[in-house]
């Protein structure tokens, strides 16, 4: 390396906060009620913040421990009452509150819908249920009060560690779980959103899960053409001829993106539209003084088959 080249060290990897002290945390569905918040959850243990589940007036509720003995409430709208599944909410409402101190009552996020002409509707209403604006209204509001454990760094995005999330620990040491490398908080996000779509109960829901991909405004694919192009304009600022060369090929992918949004577009009120299928209707048992069918004559057996009741390896 030449003598003028420096290189920015790496920070420390920031562990995460721990895992609520109960016992619930072993039971089966607390752990998918985790899974299905984990988008909101990891995140914000990554900032040093201890988090729980709990449930609300009719909904389950995110409850985040402050260092002042405040604390934070991630819910759904609370009235009226919502149909979709916990995590996956039409907006998310984040308050901050003490125990002990009744005047403190401060609303930080609210991107909960409203039909009512004459009601007030905050900025963020159009992020709707999506979950990084409000980890990032969460921490910019932390960040102001001085409540925030594990600061950003100055080259990451507000809620992104280089540090890989600590399995809870009913995990650890589980076949195939690593032990250090990279956190992929999008590419976490994405899988757990292909998990809902393989366990949606209707194609209602799984149009609504497309709907987070193909939204042409804050759609998945809508975000990732902007983020390719973004990158073609950082690969420009370099010096090298390669420079450009690389801008256009991200400024290809980006058309290519937005064109496949486009080819899909229908693809969410088509998947509405699909009614489940219905199995054959089984036939009517046969009456017992039905003459019985002749018999299906078999192949003969091999001299080395397993005998009856037995399994061949």
């Amino acid at each position: 390396m030449a003598a003028d080249e420096t290189t920015t060290p790496e920070p420390r990897p920031v562990p995460l906060a721990p895992l609520p002290d109960h016992r619930n945390v072993h039971t089966p569905w607390w752990q998918e009620l985790w899974r299905r918040h984990a988008h909101v959850i990891t995140p914000l243990r990554a900032r040093g913040l201890q988090c729980d589940i709990e449930f609300g007036l009719n909904t389950y509720n995110v409850r985040v421990s402050l260092p002042d003995d405040s604390y934070l409430i991630i819910s759904p709208p609370q009235e009226p009452s919502s149909e979709r599944p916990p995590g996956d909410p039409e907006g998310w409402i984040a308050t901050r509150e003490h125990p002990d101190d009744q005047t403190l009552f401060e609303v930080i996020y609210d991107s909960a819908p409203t039909n009512d002409p004459g009601a007030h509707q905050r900025p963020e209403a159009h992020h709707g249920g999506s979950a990084p604006p409000l980890i990032e209204a969460i921490d910019h509001r932390l960040a102001q009060l001085g409540l925030l454990p594990h600061p950003a760094f100055p080259h990451e995005s507000p809620h992104v560690h280089p540090a890989r999330p600590t399995p809870p620990p009913e995990a650890r040491d589980a076949p195939g779980t690593p032990r250090g490398g990279p956190v992929y908080v999008y590419g976490d996000a994405l899988r757990e959103l292909t998990d809902r779509l393989n366990g949606a109960e209707s194609h209602a829901d799984a149009a609504a899960l497309l709907h987070q991909i193909l939204d042409p405004i804050n759609g998945l694919l809508a975000q990732l053409g902007e983020f390719f192009e973004a990158a073609g304009e950082k690969a420009k600022e370099a010096e090298e001829d390669d420079g450009f060369d690389l801008s256009y090929d991200l400024a290809d992918a980006a058309a290519e993106i937005r064109n496949l949004s486009e080819v899909l577009h229908v693809a969410e009120d088509r998947m509405r539209a699909l009614t489940p299928f219905t199995p054959a209707p089984r036939l009517p048992s046969t009456p017992a003084n039905a003459s019985p069918l002749p018999p299906w004559p078999l192949p003969p057996a091999s001299p080395k088959a397993a005998p009856p009741g037995r399994r061949t390896p």
